[in-house]
């Protein structure tokens, strides 16, 4: 059997720098170059669109070397080591397949696929191939969740009963608008929703036992507001909400026997509260600059490949020399594993099933 680490070939012997290259020119890669920018080992030499003149553009603004109007003519390139993913949700699957099958480590944009069939398929192409996939979940590299987890692991609230958390957006789209379009796997559910369930699975590291949901449907028949109820064997629950046509506060809060985190826009968290029964609050900050969004998740890729996952760093100020990485390691992520993406993929295809909302094409 073969192992799931970094092969050596001419193409990454001795590396310092990883070779990016972008598929998919849209709005969240621009986001992308934003957080790479500052990487003093990734560097994007590459991108791609299916209209070539936006390809071109993109390139021209992040001054990227190449750029193609085809995404096959890109992966053929053999200076290019990892590809990140930025189409729409409708087209992630293929276009892992593609990566996968041209010799390319993969950062995908969540969600990772439609639903955890496809995803199975990915992670299993990638293991066969020696090749690194995982899901762009930025949420869950930021320092301050890391933080979170740290003061979650230590019990200082004690026994968690129930978290809560909701991110919603007010704002009228299209039918033509990727949110309201189920030929593109739109609806809040896998854009938005998957939020509030990351933080819960963050929170809880294990499958509900019990989920009810509800949802609001668009005239296109996809989910414009949409809410979740997981419950746990420990009898704790998350209530969590989402949606895209409904004003309210984008936060967590999980709350404890012995005391209380509030952490407001959680999903791009820079602070959190912990309020323990009869004292103050005491507030954690984790600043970073808007530009950065992404960054601690690239950062996190790039060391994987580099260094191997025990090397692997997600603050600049810490990073692994190439020499004191294990070259036997393997390649997993231990913020963002293949069990961790399916579990919150097999939570979401429950909530559709409950729905009874199918994407077109959608594989079973």
């Amino acid at each position: 059997m073969q192992s799931n680490k970094l092969e050596e070939t001419p193409s990454n012997i001795g590396l310092s720098t990883i070779n990016w290259a972008v598929l998919g020119c849209g709005q969240i890669a621009k986001t992308f170059m934003a957080g790479v920018k500052s990487l003093v080992h990734a560097d994007v030499i590459a991108c791609a669109a299916s209209d070539e003149a936006r390809a071109a553009a993109f390139a021209e603004s992040f001054n990227i070397p190449q750029h193609f109007g085809d995404y096959l003519s890109m992966l053929q390139q053999r200076s290019i080591h990892a590809v990140y993913i930025a189409t729409t949700h409708n087209f992630h699957f293929d276009h892992i397949m593609l990566c996968l099958q041209n010799g390319k480590h993969v950062l995908c944009e969540k969600p990772l696929t439609l639903n955890a069939h496809q995803a199975k398929k990915a992670f299993a192409l990638a293991k066969q191939n020696n090749l690194l996939l995982m899901e762009g979940v930025w949420t869950r590299f930021l320092p301050a969740i890391s933080a979170l987890q740290a003061v979650l692991d230590k019990g200082s609230i004690g026994n968690i009963q129930c978290v809560q958390a909701n991110f919603s957006l007010n704002m009228q789209f299209p039918d033509a608008h990727r949110l309201n379009n189920p030929e593109l796997a739109g609806g809040a559910l896998l854009d938005l929703g998957i939020y509030p369930i990351t933080i819960a699975d963050i929170i809880f590291k294990k499958s509900p036992v019990k989920i009810t949901s509800s949802w609001i449907r668009t005239s296109t028949g996809v989910d414009k507001n949409s809410f979740y109820t997981l419950e746990y064997d420990t009898g704790a629950v998350a209530q969590l909400s989402a949606g895209f046509r409904m004003s309210g506060p984008t936060y967590a809060n999980i709350m404890g026997d012995k005391g209380d985190i509030y952490v407001p826009f959680f999903l791009g968290a820079k602070s959190f509260s912990v309020t323990l029964n009869g004292e103050p609050p005491q507030l954690h900050r984790y600043d970073f600059e808007e530009s950065d969004n992404f960054k601690f998740e690239i950062e996190h890729f790039t060391q994987l490949l580099l260094c191997g996952s025990e090397s692997s760093q997600i603050n600049s100020q810490s990073r692994a020399a190439k020499s004191d990485c294990n070259a036997e390691q393997l390649l997993v992520s231990d913020l963002m594993p293949e069990n961790t993406t399916l579990r919150v993929m097999g939570i979401m295809d429950t909530i559709r099933e409950q729905w009874g909302l199918r994407y077109p094409h959608e594989d079973a």
